[in-house]
């Protein structure tokens, strides 16, 4: 037990150390950050040598956000364990979620691997593959105290956000609603702040975040949360089986030892054990 105390306190100080390295989107796949190789632990092979490159949308708190001025979070400490086991260091590369979702990003050798609270779902890994489940996510309504919305079917009629690209505005769209689109989860509540929309529908993690600010639990209040059976993976390139083996490792390891409860309590709240549920992926 010394030894897994000692690798949680070595990452959770490392995540405000190493993944305040922020880039633009044109990260260069030929700069070898002057570490020589581009193969880590395992034969793993990198874009930039040396570093772990992650893409990501921000700000999606708590799964990844600016902090002082560092990107820091849920997803940003875990793939921490996956770039310590490989003896590099995590990069973090800002892109808009469609970039990676289609697997584009890496495909054009822009980064290793996307980690941004991404649903698993069939059509996904048609582009991308899916690292094992890492998080169980469920949907929440998030309205205003005295809106009067009590429930998801007090929606009709209602204006409904949501941000675009995810599986919130798809849900709200399979439901029947038509919901007004936003570029970040940050638009999303903005748009509820000022009565842009009437209620919002997006993953309950983010709406624990914001109802952590005591001017938002004043305002606002969860109507409905919806098990839609949705659950985390990290991607990578198709194919790229190495890494892939790499960041199932560290998500059992950290699993088995305790690291996921430490990460879990720091970012999101109570850990609940269905959070680390091993069951399969979402269709």
């Amino acid at each position: 037990m010394k030894t897994t105390f000692g690798r949680r306190t070595r990452i959770l100080a490392a995540t405000t150390a190493t993944a305040g390295l922020v880039l633009v989107a044109g990260c260069s796949s030929d700069d070898d950050g002057g570490s020589g190789t581009k193969t880590a632990a395992g034969g793993v092979e990198l874009v930039k040598a040396g570093r772990l490159t992650t893409c990501t949308h921000l700000p999606y708190p708590p799964f990844q956000s600016e902090i002082d001025g560092k990107v820091q979070g849920f997803d940003v400490s875990l793939i921490d364990l996956v770039a310590e086991d490989l003896g590099v260091q995590q990069d973090i590369v800002d892109q808009p979620f469609e970039n990676f979702k289609t697997g584009g990003s890496l495909n054009a050798g822009q980064c290793d691997l996307a980690a941004a609270g991404m649903t698993i779902t069939e059509e996904r890994k048609k582009n991308v593959d899916f690292s094992d489940p890492y998080f169980e996510a469920t949907q929440a309504v998030l309205a205003d105290k005295d809106s009067g919305i009590a429930s998801f079917a007090d929606l009709k009629g209602k204006k409904v956000g949501a941000q675009a690209q995810t599986t919130g505005e798809d849900y709200a769209r399979s439901q029947g609603l038509d919901p007004v689109s936003f570029d970040s989860s940050d638009a999303v509540l903005n748009g509820l702040r000022t009565g842009q929309v009437d209620a919002v529908i997006i993953d309950y993690p983010v709406v624990q975040g914001w109802l952590k600010d005591k001017a938002n639990a004043d305002a606002f209040e969860v109507a409905e949360q919806i098990n839609t059976g949705e659950q985390y993976g990290f991607t990578v390139k198709k194919g790229n089986t190495e890494l892939l083996a790499a960041i199932n490792k560290a998500i059992a390891d950290a699993k088995a030892d305790g690291t996921y409860k430490e990460i879990y309590e720091k970012w999101i709240g109570p850990y609940e054990e269905s959070a680390a549920s091993p069951s399969a992926s979402a269709s």
